[in-house]
C-alpha cells in the first residue's frame, strides 16, 4: 500500500480540533485515513464535523467506522424511546448544530447516507480497526457487532487477537489524554470533548498529532500501558 495509513480517534463534534488536525496532517491522495467513529454528540459542531469528514473523502482514501453514537442517532429515527435515549447521551448538542430548533428531519440526506454506510471493521495486513473492542478468539469476519461498537475497555481489555494483527480502537476515553498502547492494542480516544485531545496516529511511523477542542496542539504527547480508571 502506498501512502500513509493514519487513524483518527473519537471526534464528538469537536470541529476546531478536527480542522487543526487535518491542517497538520495534510492528507494526500495516496494516504488512507481510518476514522474510528463517534463523529457526533456532546460537542457543539457535529454538523460541521460530518461535512469535514465527507470532504476528507475527496482528499484521500477515507475508511469511516461506525461508532455507538452514530448507531444511537440512526435508531433515534425509529421510536420516541430511542430518540430520548440518544438526546440524553449527546444528541441534543447534535441537533443544535443543525439549528436551534432543528429536528431529525433537518439532518441532510448526505449525512444520513454517510452514517448508514460506515464500516464496522477495517482490516489491513498488519492492523485491524474497530470502534470499541473485539473477541480475541473469533475471526475478524465474524465479530459480534455489540463488541465492535459498544464494549468499553474499562469493562474488559481483550487479549491479543488470534490473527496476530494490532487492534486500533477508540470509544474508551483516556482521561490523561495519552494514547493507551498495549503493543497489540492501541486506543486513540483521548477524550477531546472532555478536555483532552483529538488524536491521529500514523501507523507506519508512529507519529502522533494531538489537538484540544479549541484547535491548540498538545506540546507533548506520549503513550501509556494501562487503561485509565
Amino acid at each position: 500500500m502506498s501512502g500513509r495509513l493514519i487513524a483518527i480517534g473519537d471526534i464528538h463534534g469537536c470541529g476546531g480540533a478536527l480542522r487543526a488536525l487535518l491542517e497538520a496532517i495534510q492528507p494526500a491522495a495516496d494516504d488512507t485515513i481510518v476514522t474510528l467513529g463517534d463523529y457526533v454528540d456532546r460537542g457543539p459542531e457535529s454538523r460541521q464535523v460530518l461535512d469535514d469528514v465527507l470532504g476528507l473523502g475527496d482528499r484521500c482514501r477515507l475508511v469511516p467506522l461506525l461508532g455507538n453514537h452514530e448507531e444511537m442517532m440512526l435508531a433515534a429515527r425509529h421510536s420516541p424511546y430511542q430518540r430520548e435515549y440518544w438526546l440524553h447521551y449527546g444528541g441534543t448538542q447534535t441537533l443544535k448544530s443543525y439549528g436551534e430548533e432543528a429536528t431529525l428531519a433537518d439532518v441532510p440526506a448526505a449525512h444520513w447516507s454517510f452514517i448508514e454506510h460506515c464500516h464496522l471493521l477495517h482490516e489491513t495486513e498488519q492492523h485491524f480497526f474497530v470502534h470499541a473492542s473485539y473477541d480475541p478468539n473469533r475471526p475478524l469476519n465474524s465479530q459480534p457487532s455489540d463488541l465492535l461498537i459498544w464494549m468499553s475497555l474499562r469493562d474488559q481489555i481483550p487479549a491479543a487477537h488470534e490473527s496476530g494483527k494490532t487492534a486500533i480502537v477508540g470509544h474508551t476515553p483516556q482521561k490523561s489524554g495519552d494514547v493507551l498502547d498495549l503493543g497489540y492494542l492501541k486506543c486513540l480516544d483521548t477524550g477531546c470533548v472532555y478536555g483532552g485531545y483529538l488524536t491521529a496516529m500514523d501507523l507506519g511511523s508512529g507519529e502522533l498529532w494531538q489537538f484540544d477542542k479549541h484547535g491548540e496542539p498538545r506540546k507533548e504527547s506520549r503513550a501509556k500501558g494501562a487503561a485509565d480508571e
